[in-house]
């Protein structure tokens, strides 16, 4: 007895002892475990969003840039802020116009995720926000895409979505490039439930997108914008397309179609207006194909420029069909076929082809296949091969029928009888820069564009296609392309549309061609659908690209091209001498029926186009104003919401913008 009472004794005496071994050793063994769970507990990964890289002109002027954009969230599940939720939700609703039902169900519905974004902020918002210090609110900065210009180049920029995904044009194309690569930090919670930058957390910086630099220039962008608009309008069109190439490199100087849409406001737009016609379009071509099966007979030794062709009353039958001119032309030589744009005369010179032949030579030109420019939802168009062929086809494919080609392709093909028969893979993007300016690729310098360069044609043979062009425009189907001073080689076509199967009652007109033809510099391509004033190319598009090509000659100071001289003619097109909105009279002395004295500023950097800066920051539009060497004035800080002058308008380097910003924290 007494020795049990001794073990219990013993025990209870012990007790204590073993008591505090284990709470010494929860405290010092767990107590780094139970710490580290609990720290972990309290902490979270915020997610650093990298900045979307800029799209800039080839001149460096920014076309797609980022501003900031103010966001709050919450995490509802912090205590304080369930305490003071009601009234945080009232105040909230009074500052932002935003009903409370509205706020709680936007809280309600955010399923398990522990974060819900409530709101966007406006600045003086989201000062206010954070004077109030309610524990859970979280207030973020994020990035807004801005397309400075809207309508500008729209299709070849494109937009993003809501997620700042490229959902169009380049910024779908070049996505990877500019979307960069997100970093985290790590958050943790303090006694009072604000989220705090952990000092000892893992810091992953966010790395900023690519800079893409693109071929086009700014100016004649919004030129060609501008008369293809107009041209439409003139011959009451459905819509227009219209390209511009350095037929050299193969460099897109300007690409349009109209009807357009505004890049910051996608959605207020169908979504076939995001649609970039100019490469996704399969169409007919009609007379302006002639010349490439007028190149192949050529080349292969079929007709010589001098030889007659008997085109007879004007009309021939082939396979049960009648193929007829627009006027009896009788006997011509093949020069004129061209000229004056002979059906009869092209299919009687192609006759004696073999299908082959003829395939070949279409081919070789790029047709029948994507020019792979860097653009998306470009098309490859349709040519059939030669087994596939009907009787009718040769003969139709002499005068741009029984194939589908893109004006991409057809502005390409003239690029090549421009540079000496040589075919150059089109491209936009000319450089991608890292955030530094430090160029990472440069389109000139990559060696697979080295191989996109193909032959198409002998020298010899463009050399004796080049003047019957030339004439085109001087004597044939494009007097309405004439520039003086300017020599123009190029070729119209009219083709009836395919509709429902059939061929209907509209048309299609363009016209195609090259400038200075001694020297070429410029390969352009207008296309008008459905015009009514007139179905040929030579009266509605031909005056498109003669106005382009008018206006385009001052952006051109070194190139050799002509400038205005003492002596020119001049003829009133207009009831205004500033028929656009960026162009400026920079003076002028008349009276009635006098001689008229015309001043050009023919220098690039006197005269440029205000650009659209509301919203950016003040570092941005500084940025962007003083790099088109214009004086800036800044009344006050942060974000742009007033400027003189207003976008769009004309402005030289001595003017002087006042901008109005808010006031930030």
């Amino acid at each position: 007895m007494l020795g049990r009472m001794y073990v219990v004794l013993t025990g209870l005496a012990l007790m204590p002892l073993i008591i505090a071994g284990q709470l010494i050793w929860l405290n010092v063994e767990e107590g780094v475990h139970l710490r580290e769970l609990g720290r972990r507990q309290a902490e979270s990964q915020q997610l650093l969003l990298p900045q979307r890289g800029e799209i800039l002109d080839i001149h460096g002027r920014a076309l797609a840039v980022n501003s900031p954009h103010y966001n709050l969230a919450l995490d509802p599940t912090v205590p304080e802020f369930t305490e003071q939720k009601p009234a945080f939700l009232a105040r909230l609703s009074d500052l932002t116009d935003t009903s409370t039902r509205q706020l709680e169900s936007r809280i309600e519905n955010r399923a398990s995720a522990q974060f819900v974004r409530l709101i966007d902020l406006t600045p003086e918002q989201r000062r206010e926000v954070a004077s109030w210090e309610i524990p859970g609110v979280i207030l973020e900065e994020r990035s807004q895409r801005k397309y400075v210009y809207g309508t500008t180049a729209a299709h070849i920029i494109g937009h993003i979505d809501t997620d700042g995904v490229g959902k169009a044009g380049l910024e779908l194309e070049y996505n990877e490039y500019l979307k960069g690569q997100p970093g985290r930090r790590t958050l943790f919670r303090d006694r009072r439930g604000y989220l705090r930058v952990d000092a000892e957390g893992v810091v992953v910086p966010a790395t900023d997108g690519e800079t893409l630099v693109l071929t086009i220039d700014l100016i004649r962008q919004t030129i060609m914008e501008e008369e293809l608009a107009a041209g439409v309008a003139e011959a009451r069109a459905i819509r227009g397309s219209a390209i511009a190439v350095d037929p050299k490199s193969g460099a897109v100087l300007a690409m349009a179609n109209f009807p357009t849409f505004d890049a910051n406001m996608p959605l207020e737009a169908p979504v076939s207006a995001w649609r970039n016609r100019a490469v996704t379009d399969r169409l007919e071509p009609g007379s302006a194909f002639k010349m490439i099966a007028a190149s192949a007979a050529l080349e292969t030794g079929t007709v010589s420029m001098d030889q007659l062709v008997n085109t007879g009353d004007g009309t021939i039958e082939v396979s049960g069909y009648t193929l007829d001119d627009i006027a009896r032309y009788g006997e011509i030589t093949f020069n004129d076929v061209i000229v004056k744009s002979s059906n009869v005369g092209m299919a009687l010179t192609t006759r004696p082809m073999a299908p082959e032949e003829l395939y070949r030579y279409i081919r070789n030109f790029g047709f029948g296949q994507k020019t792979w420019i860097d653009l998306p939802g470009e098309v490859g168009g349709l040519l059939k091969r030669t087994n596939q062929w009907s009787r009718t086809t040769k003969t139709a494919l002499s005068i741009g029928y029984e194939i589908d080609v893109t004006p991409m392709q057809m502005v390409m093909a003239y690029a090549a009888l421009a540079n000496d028969g040589l075919l150059r893979q089109p491209y936009i993007v000319a450089e991608r820069r890292d955030v530094t300016g430090h160029v990472l690729w440069r389109a000139t310098d990559d060696p697979a564009r080295a191989d996109s360069i193909r032959r198409v044609l002998k020298e010899e043979t463009v050399a004796m296609l080049q003047p019957a062009l030339i004439e085109v425009v001087q004597r044939g189907t494009a007097t309405d392309a004439q520039v003086e001073g300017l020599t123009i080689a190029g070729k119209t076509g009219t083709a009836r549309k395919v509709v429902n199967g059939a061929y209907g009652s509209e048309y299609r007109a363009t016209f195609v061609g090259f400038y200075p033809a001694e020297n070429p510099q410029v390969a352009m391509i207008v296309i008008l659908d459905e015009p009514e004033t007139s179905i040929y190319g030579g009266r509605v598009s031909a005056p498109i690209f003669k106005r382009i090509a008018e206006r385009w000659i001052a952006t051109f100071p070194a190139s050799g091209l002509p400038t205005p001289q003492e002596g020119w003619r001049f003829q009133v097109q207009r009831d205004s001498l500033a028929p656009r909105p960026s162009t400026v009279v920079v003076s002028e002395e008349s009276a009635q029926r006098s001689r008229v004295k015309v001043q050009t500023a023919t220098d690039k950097a006197e005269l440029t186009v205000m650009p659209d800066v509301l919203g950016l920051d003040a570092r941005t539009a500084w940025f962007l104003l003083s790099s088109k060497g214009l004086d800036v004035q800044l009344n006050g800080t942060g974000l742009v919401i007033g400027q003189s002058p207003e976008p769009g308008a004309a402005v030289d380097t001595d003017v002087i913008l006042q901008l109005q910003h808010h006031e930030l924290d």
